[in-house]
């Protein structure tokens, strides 16, 4: 079954907010093989785009088992720090079928503490129908 196209410009609500500390850089590193010290890594900002991509298919109920995840990008505003608290929110940028697939563009805006825009994260999800 299709998914319906008047979720284009439809946003969700935050995830929960996500303190980022020594420790959750040091595992997220550890996991992408990188040393565990330093920076952040750049592609951090998953963590959230995550729980607020899981958010929006749970609202949805759209099954995690029919997405691939086509593409992602990540804009910085500034870097990611230790000590930000962070959130994310979803929003439905675009919606296409091609071939029974829907192409579905999501952007989530994660903010910090104090409602500033810290990063941007576009992702590509191709939802492949059927019955959910």
């Amino acid at each position: 079954m299709p998914v319906d196209e008047s979720l284009v410009g439809r946003e969700f609500a935050p995830t929960a907010v996500l303190e980022v500390t020594e420790d959750k850089v040091a595992s997220f590193a550890r996991a992408l093989g990188a040393p565990a010290e330093g920076e952040v890594p750049p592609t951090f900002p998953i963590v959230l785009a995550f729980d607020a991509m899981q958010a929006f298919l749970t609202a949805e109920q759209l099954d995690l088992f029919r997405i691939i995840h086509g593409e992602q990008r990540f804009t910085y505003e500034r870097p990611i720090r230790v000590g930000d608290t962070l959130s994310a929110t979803l929003s439905v940028a675009s919606l296409r079928q091609i071939g029974g697939a829907d192409i579905i563009g999501t952007t989530s805006a994660i903010h910090d503490a104090d409602g500033s825009l810290v990063c941007t994260a576009k992702a590509t999800l191709v939802h492949t129908g059927g019955e959910s």
